[in-house]
């Protein structure tokens, strides 16, 4: 993936976004992120979703080599949790549900509601 051009990437990118069902507002109102005020400091936020919305706020030729890196561990962690059970024990299992949330994939949601 050296390349924003290769069909790799665009399969990665088309992937993604396919898995990453909440948009970047969504993701970042979930993980209590607002633009205009501060952290609170007693409220654990996760790196991996914060980069899942910065992308999502990118255009594919903006990628960097990171992004990618991040695009496919996300897609690796939602398809895992696919995998390991299927939607509806995922959204019924509360650390599931937060562990997808948290990288932007609300496994409530269906998947043409974005």
């Amino acid at each position: 993936m050296t390349t924003h051009r290769s069909a790799e990437v665009d399969d990665l990118w088309k992937t993604f976004h396919r898995v990453v069902n909440m948009t970047s507002r969504e993701l970042r109102e979930w993980l209590g992120v607002q633009p205009d005020i501060a952290p609170q400091p007693t409220h654990e936020r996760s790196p991996l979703g914060l980069a899942v919305a910065d992308i999502l706020a990118k255009r594919r030729v903006d990628l960097t080599v990171e992004d990618l890196a991040v695009m496919q561990r996300v897609v690796d962690v939602v398809e895992e949790e696919a995998a390991a059970a299927p939607r509806r024990a995922q959204a019924n299992d509360e650390r599931r549900r937060h562990r997808l949330m948290n990288v932007g994939h609300d496994p409530l949601r269906a998947d043409d509601q974005r």
